[in-house]
């Protein structure tokens, strides 16, 4: 099925989406050069035309998530988490204090009403990355209540250990590398303990081995020979999070920065002429997939901010992915054509028919995530 998005260019209407040719979405964006500019931040990739700023576009995809009812079934899912942390970190890069203030209060309800909505604690990946979310809010409000929770999940995680070192929560599926890290990241954010980046650093470094190929991707799981593209999206996305705090002289850090570096050239030989990469990155007959796109998009820009990559070489696959992203949102503020969660099978046709969804948190996180690092400072 078709996806259009429907965005205003001056007196025109842009009908942007998987139908329409990279022609015409960067002949749309020349026109709109000389109308006028939206962008008013330092943006890594420069302004933007109309209807397509960053901080526009997060802030309307955050209070759409802040306008979301929430639906309880046994508990609190990662994709919500992950939405919740994007807006976050979206208020935070554009001091927008109110929007911050009303993300904080949305999670009241976990001390009182909806306790039993808590995920368990130490059994699974999908689990306990929840942590993570009342750290930021602990990072943010300075209150110990949130500190204690974030802990309780980041210290479960790590309760059995195997020989190796890793978390007993290990698997080997690419997703992992930031359900795992996400929490262990946040608790050094929120305690400068060096423990939880060590953990972390250990574990990335054991998944590059077994998961990063010759071509410098990942498969979804050793027994799962598939470029999947939300699943590399996932590790891209953990690496960059993690050096963002890694001292360089860290053990692991030299090991995490080639296999990072190694992967953003890559996925420049595997982006689409329309910005987007693939289900399956490297079958061009695969549908263009925004969760993938915007974990890529954020994982680009991070590296250009930091300094890690080239601005003059990898600045126009950044601007190019978030202009593609940001024409599958559609006039709602869901986003588009986002894989339905997915289990790892040894199957071309399981990931080619994945659905795609309008709306999924799976999709509407990566689009606040590469927000907010398009507007980062740092």
């Amino acid at each position: 099925m078709t996806t259009f998005t429907r965005r205003w260019f001056g007196q025109g209407l842009l009908l942007a989406g998987s139908a329409l040719s990279a022609g015409s979405i960067l002949a749309a964006e020349a026109v709109a050069q000389d109308d006028k500019r939206s962008a008013n931040h330092d943006s890594a990739v420069g302004s933007w035309p109309n209807g397509y700023d960053p901080e526009k576009l997060g802030k309307d995809v955050s209070l759409h998530f802040l306008n979301t009812p929430q639906v309880r079934t046994s508990h609190i899912t990662y994709p919500e988490v992950c939405t919740w942390y994007g807006a976050l970190e979206l208020a935070r890069v554009t001091a927008d204090h109110e929007l911050q203030d009303k993300l904080v209060v949305r999670f009241e309800p976990f001390f009182t009403t909806d306790k039993e909505f808590l995920p368990p604690r130490g059994e699974h990946v999908d689990f306990s990355m929840f942590g993570g979310l009342p750290l930021e809010m602990y990072i943010l409000t300075r209150e110990k209540r949130y500190l204690d929770l974030g802990l309780s999940y980041a210290d479960a995680q790590w309760a059995k250990r195997d020989a190796q070192g890793l978390t007993g929560e290990t698997r080997f599926w690419v997703d992992d590398m930031f359900m795992i890290t996400f929490v262990q990241v946040q608790a050094y954010r929120a305690t400068g303990d060096r423990k939880y980046l060590d953990l972390s650093g250990i574990q990335i470094a054991a998944y590059l081995d077994k998961l990063q190929q010759p071509n410098s991707l990942f498969h979804h799981a050793p027994d799962v020979p598939f470029f999947w593209g939300r699943g590399n999206g996932w590790f891209a996305v953990g690496m960059s999070e993690i050096l963002r705090e890694l001292p360089a002289d860290h053990p692991q850090c030299g090991r995490i920065m080639k296999g990072y570096r190694a992967m953003m050239n890559s996925l420049l030989r595997y982006q689409g002429a329309d910005g987007m990469w693939r289900q399956l990155i490297d079958r061009n007959e695969t549908w263009p997939e925004t969760s993938g796109t915007g974990m890529f998009a954020s994982a680009l820009t991070t590296g250009m901010r930091k300094g890690w990559l080239s601005k003059a070489q990898y600045e126009p696959a950044a601007r190019k992915a978030w202009i593609g992203l940001a024409g599958y949102v559609d006039q709602n503020f869901d986003v588009t054509s986002v894989c339905e969660g997915t289990n790892k099978l040894n199957d071309y046709e399981y990931y080619l028919l994945r659905k795609r969804r309008t709306g999924d948190f799976h999709g509407q996180a990566p689009l606040l995530w590469s927000a907010a690092a398009l507007l980062r400072q740092v």
